[in-house]
Order: C-alpha cells, then sequence, then structure tokens
C-alpha cells in the first residue's frame, strides 16, 4: 500500500493506494464516511471495503475528503466532496489506462456521494453502496440508476434506518436494465461492529459474481462474457473465516499506527 497525494478543487488531497501487478486489472474508488462525525479514509468498514477489492485484484484507492487528514480545503456537505471523489476517479483512471473496469464503493455519507458520481460517469461499470442514509439524504437523483449494483444494510442500524435503506434498494430495482441486489445483515449495527468478516464476504461475493458476467468495455450491450478476473474465490466462499476479522483488525490498526506516527512527523 503506497500514500498518494494529488491535487483536488481546494488543495492537496491524501490518499492510500494499492497497485495490482495486472495492468489490465479493475479499478476501485472507496468512499468515507462523514467528516464531521469523524468519517475518515482509515475508518473501519473503508479499510474493509479496500481489503476486499485489494484480495481479489483490483488497483483500488482510498483518499480523505477535504478537511481530513491531510487533504486541505474545508467541508461542503456534497458539492466539495463530490468534486474531491471526481478528482480521485480521474487520478485513479489515469494510473490504470487499460483497466477493464470500474467500480465505485462508499459507506453512509461516502455511499451518497458515490451513487451522485455514478450518475455523472457512464465509465463506472457498478456500484457497492454500505449504509446509504436514505432517511436523511435525498436519492431521487438515481432516476434512472445507471447501472447495477449492491447496497448492504445493518439491520440494527440507528443511524441509516432499515426501512428507508430497503424501501431505496425496492425502488432502484423497479428501473429498467438494472439489478441492485440488497443485503441485510440483521445483527449488524451501523459501523458493523462484529460484522466486518460478514461485510466482507457479501461484498466479495457481490464482486466475484459481477465480474464473471460483465461485459469489460460496455456495459449492457454486446456479447457477454466471463471477467478475466483472476481470484483465489475460496478466500470468499468456504466458511472457517475465524481468523479472518482478527487479520481485518490487525491490519487496520497496523496500518493507523503507520498514520499517527506520519502525523506526528508533520507536527514536528
Amino acid at each position: 500500500m503506497t500514500e498518494v497525494l494529488f491535487n483536488g478543487h481546494a488543495g492537496r488531497l491524501e490518499g492510500r493506494y494499492h497497485q495490482s501487478e495486472n495492468p489490465n486489472a479493475p479499478i476501485a474508488l472507496i468512499l468515507h464516511p462523514h467528516p464531521q462525525y469523524g468519517g475518515t479514509m482509515n475508518n473501519k468498514v473503508v479499510y474493509t471495503l479496500f481489503s476486499c477489492f485489494q484480495n481479489l485484484g483490483f488497483s483500488v484507492l482510498r483518499f480523505n475528503f477535504r478537511s481530513v487528514g491531510r487533504s486541505q480545503g474545508e467541508f461542503e456537505d456534497g458539492p466539495g466532496e463530490l468534486s474531491d471523489a471526481t478528482v480521485a476517479l480521474d487520478w485513479l483512471q489515469s494510473v490504470n489506462p487499460e483497466a477493464r473496469q470500474c467500480w465505485i464503493a462508499g459507506y453512509s455519507f461516502g455511499a451518497w456521494i458515490g451513487l451522485q458520481l455514478l450518475m455523472r460517469r457512464p465509465d463506472i461499470n457498478n456500484f457497492i453502496a454500505v449504509s446509504p442514509p436514505a432517511n436523511e439524504k435525498d436519492f431521487s437523483f438515481l432516476a434512472p440508476c445507471p447501472t447495477s449494483g449492491l447496497i448492504t444494510q445493518g439491520g440494527i442500524d440507528e443511524i441509516a434506518l432499515p426501512a428507508s435503506v430497503a424501501s431505496l434498494a425496492r425502488r432502484l430495482n423497479t428501473q429498467r436494465n438494472v439489478e441492485v441486489d440488497f443485503a441485510l445483515l440483521e445483527d449488524a449495527d451501523h459501523m458493523y461492529n462484529n460484522h466486518l468478516v460478514d461485510l466482507y464476504k457479501v461484498v466479495g461475493n457481490y464482486i466475484i459474481e459481477a465480474c464473471k458476467k460483465k461485459t469489460p468495455q460496455k456495459k449492457r450491450r454486446g456479447r457477454r462474457k466471463k471477467s478475466e478476473l483472476e481470484t483465489d474465490e475460496t478466500l470468499l466462499l468456504e466458511d472457517g473465516h475465524e481468523e479472518l476479522n482478527d487479520d481485518l483488525n490487525d491490519d487496520y490498526l497496523d496500518d493507523e499506527a503507520d498514520d499517527f506516527a506520519d502525523e506526528d512527523d508533520d507536527e514536528e
């Protein structure tokens, strides 16, 4: 994993990037939750999404919205963060010109921003929306939703209400030419405490199946063929992942420690 800095419209943006060894690997951009409630690119759910895409062979980027961490600028509650996501996707595509697929994934506030980006970028093939705040934000812009995707939700979430998110998924599925899967993790709260492995499996299995049937160059046109994505499917499909939760948390804590050390260096 590499620390990256790139220029946004409000100043420098800070990110963490994994480059696949395969130049044709698909790419994924991960967006973090609300900056004013502690959301950063190092959030555990964001890190789980990042790890999932990385382990499935993607080149993947997560970054801090403006005003978060080392990213410059001021919080704008939507327009500025959408601009940041656009710049981040441009950067990711610029270093992966041969990528055969482009995915967007976001958590909570990041899901709201990600779905707005989806509407503006026809080059995005698929999306993952984790606990989109359908009871707080307006998602009527998804008319129509341009591509298929996955929405996940915790059953005991008190922030993004399960009934509102389920209603959003049903509404999107009434539209033609798209299929929006909805996965309810019944015992998960908004932070997916003790359910990161479940989230990892649900997202990973969806990615595997979607990549098998996606046409790499054109969406919903021409002949369909299996993706050439090279992946160890047993990582996600087999039972017995008692150690995976510890691995995710250990990797997350190691990454957090590195970030804190970097911040201390900056202060000096």
